[in-house]
């Protein structure tokens, strides 16, 4: 049952179990949980309205220590699910669902978010014409962000069909020929002998499609892109 119609006035008091602040709905539920540190706790509800030709939306889910955690959902103020994403550590995590103001689908997402207490992690790399055969591994850098992992598909929203899909290996997009773009931080791993190789997939010569040259061509000026990141807050508009 959604929670966001039943919120009330913000209390504010010196101890509710750990909490300095929280609302209540209507059934008496805690919402919006503040701890004694100001780090948000449990389940929360958020209405922002409509601003400057932005359209408003309401979302819901639960915090842990000040980050988003598991499911949330976002949805039109009309009451449309616009969204439903999942995240861990704060970050998107698994599969993300985003859908049109109608309510048709429009996108599937998957991430990876990497435990901030890693430096490093390794991760299969599938073949994309067969994913239950494992190619190689890579080693990765922790920067402290969600990674694009896994497939990624584009829907027809009137239609329901897959229009394109995408296979992303920790942020690098996935060929065919099983080559990366922009793969200059991955370093293979053989399956066999756990020894790395030869960086060879930096070396590689990939044509990349293109959408991907004219974009680059569109911003090879600018100063900062904005790219999104999976941390919490970065939601792109359905």
């Amino acid at each position: 049952m959604r929670l966001i119609p039943f919120l009330l006035v913000l209390i504010s008091i010196n101890g509710y179990g750990q909490l300095k602040s929280y609302v209540l709905n209507k059934r008496g539920d805690t919402l919006n949980g503040v701890d004694m540190k100001g780090l948000k706790q449990g389940a929360w509800s958020v209405r922002v309205d409509d601003l400057r030709g932005e359209r408003g939306y309401e979302e819901e889910g639960y915090y842990e220590n000040d980050m988003k955690e598991g499911t949330w959902k976002k949805y039109s103020l009309e009451g449309v699910k616009i969204a439903e994403e999942n995240y861990r550590w704060g970050k998107l995590n698994g599969k993300q669902q985003y859908f049109t103001y109608n309510g048709g689908l429009l996108r599937v997402e998957n991430w990876r978010a990497m435990d901030p207490k890693v430096a490093f992690d390794t991760v299969a790399v599938y073949d994309i014409k067969d994913p239950s055969k494992v190619k190689d591994w890579v080693v990765v850098k922790n920067e402290g962000v969600s990674m694009k992992h896994g497939k990624w598909f584009y829907y027809d929203p009137r239609e329901g069909t897959v229009e394109a899909t995408e296979n992303y290996v920790m942020n690098k997009l996935q060929t065919e020929d099983g080559g990366m773009i922009d793969d200059e931080n991955i370093r293979p791993l053989s399956v066999s002998d756990g020894k790395t190789k030869t960086d060879t997939a930096g070396k590689k010569a990939v044509t990349k499609p293109q959408a991907i040259l004219d974009y680059e061509k569109k911003n090879s000026n600018k100063k900062k892109i904005k790219v999104r990141d999976g941390s919490t807050g970065n939601l792109p508009k359905p």
